[in-house]
């Protein structure tokens, strides 16, 4: 039966609305419980004594810290999903009722209140079509606001069924494309379809590819699965640790509420730039030149790195031999029998960890070389040599510890450059040395922490890799207390246990995961696989990704990079075909600009139609700033939700200090962003403007795929503004 009326729609809000208060009165009193656990946690061990740790109270401390742990992570969850906790409910042939939500809720009789939506039995709430209701008479989203349900959306699943059921609405899915977008991305919880449930749920094991065209919503789905995964996995993943990885901040940013609306706070979130912030300490958003980007994520810079590591960073005489004297004898290596221990020492060990055996290594040589009719004790020889202070001074000068950051900064130097990349053509040496220019001033050594680019991050973590971590400090004693605060804090067992634990000198000194999530995975160069691969050797993975928008544009050696990736392990692709976001006008606009030079482009299907064509415009830089008041105040009027303004990175400064100064645009400054096309990755908004598209290609290191990505962002209205060319304009005919 479908009803309409008014009357229909309050009364079945009203009944749902009593279920809710009632999940909500639980939820209450877990909230309590939850506290009173975390009390009676900090009341196990209470003292004033801050000076020493007892051991008879040492079991005391780990209670406490548990309780607290356990009582703090329940209280951020039940925090977290305070709104819209309950979205789901189906109705099955079997008379039963199943209520799905974000996390699991059970009344004081541990009877489902609320079915957790990764659990199995909420599967068919997702998964059951009219063709396979899966005993699904009726789905029904509960539409929520806090704890008030303010509206239903109903689809009948089986037909066949005797049922007087009501079905309200115009159906879920429909309804949430409609909505305006905000600043961040919404979850699709409750309106996930059957082939992205498939690909949430699939195993853990192995490798899961997410491939689809623009819209498809593979960035929310491979975050459903990260939570799913969790849920269902929570052991292994939980104590391994989740990485999220991204393209930029301004991405991370946008999906950064996902995860804890669906039930999970324990994942990391890294954008691309920012992955080795582990053990380099530095993240940065700069992006390099489209030549520049394009050869340091290539496998070109491999041999190029491990040559930088090997050349001694100066050829002066200082470094060029060693002289030790010893009663009377002159005793010397030139530099080809110190390059022959250098690349001795370095086939056997990393650079940094290798300043013993070098040394020993050139002790060794320089004791040979004393005269066989002079008479002296051995260990007396040995002792004088060892001892020598040119030898002191001479191994701090030859083998120093590096950091990655100080090899790096010397491929500012042409001569240098022209010595390890040899491999390189002049073009390409050249562009290396260019992007490096911001080094001129930067004294030899000192430790550079600004200044890099996305690219460089990936060939820093690899130079760290070759160069090993400089032995610790035998002497170095760890202090029982933390200084700083009001309040000395004691160091747990915990941490005692993991500061003594061997570390393993040949151990890479990256953070590992679990599972790792990697979205626009098209983008990721040859060198930043190997940065992620680093931080998951045992690690099962997600990959999210559309060739055609890709920005990287040697597509072999990234095809090769996955392959070495998923290697023997079990793989396995989702393609997802509906494109939810673009109206129909807007993505065959955008389709005919891709398949001129992209013809196998992944191209779904928009199931929505707004009946509004793209706007084709023109202007000059002169007349630029007007051109953009105009569109944005008429877009402004047209669209409820964001505007996205997505421009060549050379006009970014100039366009969002326009957009902030110009006071007539001040109303909307909620609502517009700035960003360039790069940025624009992964993004949705309901209106855009594209600024300059011919620039976009020309300072993009994907071109048209780039730009592709610019013109797949919006989900009402489309413009493009051509700023004193329009050559771009020919892929249209």
């Amino acid at each position: 039966m479908t009803t309409t009326s008014r009357a229909d729609l309050e009364r079945e809000i009203a009944l749902e609305q009593a279920h809710v208060d009632r999940v909500y009165d639980n939820l209450t009193t877990a909230t309590a419980s939850a506290k009173n656990l975390a009390q009676q946690g900090r009341e196990i061990f209470v003292t004033d004594r801050t000076d020493f740790l007892r051991e008879e109270d040492g079991t005391a401390l780990f209670e406490r810290d548990a309780f607290a742990y356990q009582a703090a992570k329940r209280l951020a969850i039940l925090d977290a999903e305070h709104e819209g906790l309950v979205f789901g409910r189906i109705d099955l042939t079997t008379d039963e009722i199943r209520y799905i939500g974000r996390i699991g809720v059970r009344d004081e009789d541990y009877e489902p209140l609320v079915i957790d939506w990764r659990a199995p039995a909420a599967e068919p709430f997702y998964r059951a079509t009219p063709a396979e209701p899966m005993q699904v008479i009726r789905r029904r989203v509960l539409r929520c606001r806090d704890d008030k349900v303010v509206g239903l959306e109903d689809d009948l699943l089986d037909a066949s069924a005797d049922t007087d059921l009501p079905i309200l609405g115009e159906g879920a899915l429909m309804a949430s494309l409609s909505r305006a977008r905000g600043r961040t991305m919404r979850d699709i919880v409750a309106t996930i379809q059957a082939e992205q449930d498939e690909a949430i749920r699939a195993p853990y094991q192995g490798v899961t590819i997410i491939a689809g065209g623009p819209g498809t919503g593979k960035t929310v789905v491979a975050l459903h699965r990260a939570a799913y995964l969790l849920y269902t996995n929570r052991a292994r993943l939980e104590k391994g640790g989740v990485l999220v990885v991204g393209p930029s901040n301004v991405f991370m940013n946008y999906i950064e509420r996902v995860l804890p609306s669906l039930g999970e706070d324990s994942v990391t979130l890294k954008a691309i730039g920012a992955v080795a912030t582990d053990v380099l300490g530095l993240s940065t958003e700069r992006i390099d030149g489209a030549a520049a980007a394009t050869l340091k994520g290539s496998l070109a810079m491999l041999p190029v790195l491990k040559k930088l590591v090997r050349t001694p960073l100066s050829s002066h005489d200082d470094v060029s031999r060693v002289r030790v004297t010893v009663k009377g004898e002159v005793l010397t290596l030139g530099e080809n029998e110190l390059n022959r221990i250098r690349e001795q020492v370095l086939s056997a060990t990393k650079l940094n960890r290798g300043r013993k055996m070098a040394t020993d290594l050139v002790a060794n040589a320089l004791i040979r070389k004393f005269p066989d009719d002079v008479e002296i004790e051995p260990h007396e020889l040995e002792e004088h040599v060892r001892e020598h202070p040119n030898l002191a001074m001479f191994m701090h000068a030859w083998w120093p510890a590096l950091s990655a950051t100080r090899v790096l900064a010397r491929l500012a130097d042409p001569a240098v450059v022209d010595v390890v990349a040899d491999r390189l053509n002049a073009e390409q040496r050249r562009t290396l040395v260019d992007s490096y220019a911001w080094l001129a001033g930067v004294d030899e050594g000192q430790e550079i922490v600004r200044g890099w680019s996305v690219a460089d991050v990936a060939l820093l973590d690899e130079l760290l890799h070759v160069l090993g971590t400089p032995p610790e400090d035998p002497d170095q004693e760890l202090d029982m207390f933390l200084e700083g605060g009001e309040v000395a804090e004691v160091l747990t067992t915990a941490d005692l246990l993991r500061h003594e634990k061997h570390v393993d000198p040949d151990e890479d000194p990256q953070t590992t995961y679990a599972h790792i999530l990697v979205d626009e995975g098209q983008d990721v160069t040859p060198m930043q696989w190997r940065m992620l691969r680093r931080r998951g050797p045992q690690s099962s993975w997600t990959i999210v990704g559309d060739p055609a928008q890709s920005s990287y544009p040697n597509q072999e050696e990234t095809a090769q990079a996955l392959s070495d990736l998923v290697g023997r392990a079990p793989s396995r692709t989702f393609t997802l075909s509906t494109n939810y976001r673009s109206p129909s006008e807007v993505f065959e606009f955008a389709s005919k600009v891709i398949t001129k030079v992209f013809p196998d482009a992944d191209l779904p299907k928009a199931v929505r139609s707004t009946g509004i064509e793209p706007l084709l415009d023109t202007t000059t830089s002169e007349e630029l700033h007007d051109s953009l008041r105009e569109h944005l105040l008429k877009l402004a009027a047209k669209v409820n939700g964001t505007i996205g303004i997505v421009v060549p990175p050379s006009r970014l400064r100039d366009v969002q200090l326009y957009v902030m100064q110009d006071p007539r645009l001040a109303a909307f400054e909620d609502r517009i962003i700035v960003v360039t096309a790069l940025q624009a990755k992964g993004l949705e908004y309901d209106a855009v403007l594209v600024v300059s598209p011919d620039e976009i290609v020309d300072e993009a290191p994907g071109g048209i795929r780039v730009l592709y990505v610019a013109l797949t962002r919006a989900t009402q209205r489309m413009v493009t503004l051509d700023v004193d060319t329009s050559k771009w304009r020919e892929l249209l005919e």
